[in-house]
């Protein structure tokens, strides 16, 4: 079974991704700061596995505690290595928003540290067993599968396959100057925001937060050619989050996290190559990357 690890899995976004996992036979290391949200997201979480026989550990902590991160790591080990991990824990670091004059430095801080340094802390604590997962194609198999379905060998469909099927919405992907796709690793998903590269008025603290994790991603993907790095923003979503920084907006129109969860999925299954993805593009993206 493929092994994932999720921060910020009992609500949300997080806890919508696990699931899905979950049904799919997915072995999970699932986190968040309090035990008794936690907990009843690991029922579900085991109940929607309960076909696959998935298993599922949670660990309540705080992303910012090294010791904390390390035993997610550990975690997963024990469940077998580590295919995916997700970096989707988040903080305001202002609650609700305000204007970058009124902006608490302190909160500046906290959402530095839980958006930016925990992220690096536990992707280094997880890189070894990241660097063995062999659970996606290396970029030649890819392109192998591509020359198969061009050819009409392995029960081609008539379509050829499209290795960078997001191409257009990937902004490192097969760029000139970027490194060489050269292995089969694990993958990395890190959660970014639209604050991170559009100047919102309020948004300017955790917004400067979520661009330093995608400029931290792009270095990573570059870094380490053998995993697949992946920085999404998921768009707008009806969560607590987005309630705790504009109380007074009324989100009821707003998409459930579930929404987004397809369009995450489709960047795994498609073994997409590492870049900086929006979920609205990848799911308005015709085709689909092949199935593993």
């Amino acid at each position: 079974m493929p092994v994932a690890i999720i921060t910020g899995a009992s609500k949300g976004l997080g806890r919508a991704l696990a699931a899905a996992l979950a049904g799919r036979g997915w072995d999970l290391v699932v986190d968040a700061r309090s035990a008794g949200p936690l907990e009843d997201a690991a029922r579900e979480l085991r109940a929607a596995g309960r076909g696959t026989a998935a298993r599922v550990v949670a660990l309540p902590g705080d992303v910012t505690d090294a010791g904390h991160r390390a035993a997610l790591v550990a975690a997963a080990g024990e469940l077998g290595g580590l295919d995916l991990l997700v970096n989707n824990a988040s903080a305001l670091g202002a609650e609700p928003l305000v204007r970058l004059a009124d902006h608490p430095l302190d909160g500046l801080r906290t959402a530095l540290d839980v958006n930016v340094v925990a992220p690096l802390g536990l992707i280094q604590e997880a890189l070894p067993l990241l660097r063995m997962s062999s659970y996606l194609p290396s970029y030649e198999e890819v392109d192998s599968r591509m020359e198969r379905a061009s050819s009409g060998g392995d029960g081609d469909n008539g379509e050829a396959y499209d290795s960078h099927p997001y191409g257009e919405n990937n902004r490192n992907a097969g760029s000139s100057d970027s490194s060489p796709y050269i292995g089969t690793s694990g993958a990395i998903l890190n959660i970014s925001s639209d604050a991170a590269v559009e100047a919102y008025p309020t948004w300017g603290g955790y917004g400067a937060a979520k661009a330093a994790l995608d400029q931290q991603s792009a270095v990573l993907a570059v870094e380490e050619p053998g995993l697949r790095v992946w920085w999404v923003d998921p768009g707008d979503m009806r969560t607590d989050l987005y309630a705790a920084a504009v109380p007074d907006d009324d989100a009821s129109e707003r998409p459930l996290p579930g929404t987004v969860v397809p369009a995450l999925l489709r960047l795994l299954d498609g073994a997409a190559p590492g870049g900086r993805y929006t979920a609205a593009s990848v799911a308005a993206t015709p085709g689909e990357a092949s199935a593993r």
